[in-house]
């Protein structure tokens, strides 16, 4: 029979640890990215078209997201430092691979693997974090890790457009691989089991199965799940098509790129932490509601930009709108689907995980598809989610199921 260990009190913590939680959250997102000002380049060196370059892209989302389906139950039965310390090594070897690269087809396969690899230190965060933290607490952990991992995918193309000025596509992968062997010796050395054995659970696969149905019958999980899948499917097409956009159309240099993606980060991080605040001290479904309305201007700019030829400045403004409130509504969302599962964080965090790599790297590859001349494809899409965010969040005014219940479902 599937049975749940009884859960005590949270271990100590060091105060390393929430750091390393941030890091961890911060090396997948900016690994899906950071080489996005070569894209152009590295497309014109491979002879690979533009939507064939772009399932580079897609290939390390769709790997976020299935490396956190997996690392997420896995660590919930086997703790969690020994899963990330595997995923660790493995993206290192990965980005190597990435950047020893012949052809696109052996770019694609690798990219993905190198996302399975990463997905494991977000899962990872979000679970350890739950392990440790509780009531507002957690809700400011979560603040933070919603700062810290979209704003990853922002800076990503501005740090790559800096290092792009003296190294080549293969040497951004190259740096992914160094950054990754130093979070892997500080991994090794600081990161302490979260989840000593008398909390984690047994039954396996039965176990995960039994989980998952709790989880898919609550109505403010799944609303939560889907509106921030929607919401990253929004953030990451943006993160896909802005480079042709900004460079292909209106003819920025890398570095220049690099600065329009200064701009967002900057306003990402305060929108981020702002709305982290907001929740804790307002209100979590207005912080929701507040983060998806502005996502929704921003695309509509892009859409708008899309139909009728817009000055550049208006597309900027689009896209910061976007991503600040993409980041607005993080806290919110992922408050809404983990505080309730503390018994099956590793689960939970697994499913909201991939909704938002998933949905992100189901969407990315349309943004291409009138090829790099067009914002018209960007703005539907981004517009599209959005409208679809909103809708999965009207899911999360539903009453949920009472965490007192869930231990004794699950068992």
């Amino acid at each position: 029979m599937t049975t749940t260990r009884p859960a005590p009190s949270a271990p100590a913590v060091s105060r390393a640890l929430p750091w390393i939680l941030l890091l961890l959250t911060v090396f997948g997102p900016i690994s899906m990215d950071l080489y996005l000002p070569a894209l152009p380049a590295l497309t014109r060196e491979l002879e690979a078209t533009t939507s064939i370059a772009q399932l580079t892209v897609t290939a390390c989302l769709l790997g976020l997201a299935a490396g956190q389906l997996l690392a997420g139950p896995v660590s919930d039965q086997h703790g969690r430092r020994r899963i990330l310390l595997i995923g660790v090594a493995a993206y290192v070897l990965t980005s190597t691979l990435c950047a020893l690269s012949p052809s696109i087809e052996v770019l694609v396969a690798a990219r993905f693997v190198q996302g399975l690899a990463g997905g494991v230190g977000i899962v990872i965060a979000q679970a350890a974090g739950r392990d440790i933290f509780d009531g507002r607490e957690l809700i400011r952990f979560y603040g933070r890790l919603a700062v810290a991992g979209p704003t990853a995918a922002i800076v990503g193309p501005m740090i790559g457009g800096l290092l792009n000025t003296f190294m080549d596509w293969r040497g951004l992968f190259g740096f992914l691989a160094l950054v990754g062997l130093v979070l892997l010796l500080m991994s090794a050395t600081l990161f302490t089991e979260t989840l000593p054995p008398e909390r984690r659970t047994a039954g396996g696969l039965r176990r995960t199965g039994s989980a998952l149905r709790i989880l898919v019958a609550d109505r403010v999980f799944v609303g939560a799940v889907l509106t921030q899948g929607f919401v990253f499917a929004a953030i990451f097409s943006y993160l896909a098509g802005s480079t042709f956009v900004l460079q292909e159309i209106y003819g920025l240099s890398p570095q220049w790129y690099a600065a329009a993606f200064a701009l967002n980060s900057a306003g990402g991080v305060f929108f981020g932490w702002l709305g982290g605040r907001t929740a804790e001290r307002w209100n979590v479904h207005g912080a929701l509601f507040l983060g998806i309305a502005q996502t929704g201007s921003g695309c509509l700019g892009l859409l708008l930009a899309g139909l009728v030829p817009m000055p550049l400045a208006v597309v900027i403004a689009s896209l910061f709108l976007l991503a600040s409130g993409a980041q607005f509504s993080s806290p919110a969302g992922t408050t809404l689907a983990l505080s309730e599962y503390p018994q099956m964080a590793g689960t939970a965090g697994s499913i909201l995980g991939t909704a938002r790599y998933g949905f992100g790297g189901l969407a990315a590859p349309f943004v291409g598809i009138a090829g790099s001349q067009s914002i018209l494809p960007l703005g539907v899409i981004t517009t599209g989610a959005a409208v679809l965010a909103a809708a999965g969040a009207l899911l999360t005014l539903r009453r949920r199921v009472p965490a007192a219940e869930v231990p004794a479902a699950v068992g």
